[in-house]
């Protein structure tokens, strides 16, 4: 980025921050704090170990220094200014969840669009709230576009601020699917003087197994029966005769199925409740970054900050707000679309921002301001003399 460019940039991030509201998370003060500046040449520097108490009025800092991605710890210390992690005296830390769309499968970066990533990031941010909030019970989520690929989730409930890395591993295992197993999602029932091994149907993996199979039997019973043959047959393990015992089962007895029965019609259900479980896995699971959720002392962005990758914002998402939420539209700073101003690209661009989109040759183009700082932003687009 050359000199022309940094400096337009940290100038008008310098303006943003002139007329921002922006509310620092709880417990700033016990915090660490961190910031990459606007430094020459290509490579970046993080200044980290401040406290708020080195900064000062993080408002009055952030108009300061302008700087270009503005970063506080989850965890929460002691003395968090110290300048080493031993000598900060670790209290606690919330419990982050990072999705980030170059990290979601079926999603490759170079085939697919930057609104389209940011689609497919907010249907897994849907898989993963349903966890957090249906299985888990968490309440009170902050939610967070991170002004760049993909969505922050912070938890902050007492019962999880002692939590350390090994427990937060065990969430992210649960909430990826990671080594599920049916026999877990399985408990043994007394009725009529008999055992029953029934699905867990009241939440969980186990309820979204049952309505796997559950839609998968209904789908069964609308087939012809050489078709229904075939759609089980097509699972591993389960062969001709084992898909004729489970055909039979579902005439016979459909409502063992409704109440989870995993011995309707012998082994051939809980086979095909194997079989789903993986595909349910495939299509329910959160693909969250591990190492931010396990690390207890990592630093998040800042929301109401700028992105220094994009100059969105990293935008707090009102949980009732978030179907109609669109990053490319709302994350776009009020202070950078009232003007156009002059940019050079050396290849030839594509923008979807701010509601519409932007075919630019190669050149000189005098374009709206949010568009010429994303692509300055991302090292796309150089300034060019007003």
């Amino acid at each position: 980025m050359d000199e022309r460019t940094r400096e337009y940039l940290r100038g008008r991030f310098a303006d943003y921050y002139r007329a921002a509201e922006i509310s620092p998370p709880p417990a700033a003060n016990e915090r660490e704090w961190g910031h990459i500046p606007w430094t020459p040449g290509s490579g970046t520097t993080m200044v980290r170990h401040q406290s708020q108490l080195d900064l000062g009025d993080i408002g009055g800092f952030l108009t300061r220094t302008a700087p270009r991605h503005v970063y506080f710890s989850a965890a929460r210390y002691d003395d968090p200014g110290a300048s080493t992690m031993g000598a900060k005296g670790w209290r606690g830390a919330d419990l982050i969840f990072d999705l980030d769309a170059d990290h979601l499968p079926g999603v490759d970066p170079a085939e697919t669009s930057y609104k389209e990533m940011l689609a497919a990031c907010k249907d897994a941010l849907r898989r993963l709230l349903s966890f957090l909030e249906a299985d888990f019970g968490f309440t009170d989520l902050e939610i967070v576009f991170s002004g760049g690929r993909g969505y922050h989730v912070h938890a902050r409930a007492d019962s999880i601020q002692s939590l350390d890395s090994d427990a937060r591993g065990e969430i992210v295992d649960y909430v990826r699917g990671r080594g599920l197993d049916t026999d877990g999602l399985i408990r043994v029932a007394a009725e009529g003087g008999a055992t029953q091994r029934l699905l867990r149907t009241e939440g969980g993996w186990g309820r979204r197994v049952h309505d796997a199979l559950r839609t998968m039997t209904a789908e069964l019973r609308e087939l012809p029966a050489a078709d229904a043959l075939d759609r089980l047959t097509s699972f591993e393990g389960i062969g001709e005769g084992r898909a004729e015992t489970i055909l039979g089962a579902l005439e016979a007895n459909p409502q063992a199925i409704e109440r989870g029965n995993m011995e309707a019609g012998g082994p051939g259900i809980r086979l095909l409740a194997d079989a789903l479980a993986d595909r349910v896995v495939e299509e329910h699971a959160a693909p969250i970054d591990e190492p931010v959720t396990t690390d207890t002392h990592r630093l998040i962005r800042l929301p109401g900050s700028l992105h220094g990758g994009s100059g969105l914002v990293v935008t707090p998402i009102d949980r009732a707000a978030l179907d109609s939420f669109e990053p490319l539209v709302d994350a776009v700073p009020d202070r950078f679309t009232n003007q156009q101003i002059s940019i050079e690209i050396e290849t030839a661009q594509e923008v979807a921002l701010g509601g519409d989109t932007i075919k630019l040759d190669a050149g000189v183009h005098s374009v709206p301001e949010h568009v010429g700082v994303f692509l300055m932003t991302r090292g796309d687009a150089a300034k060019a003399p007003a």
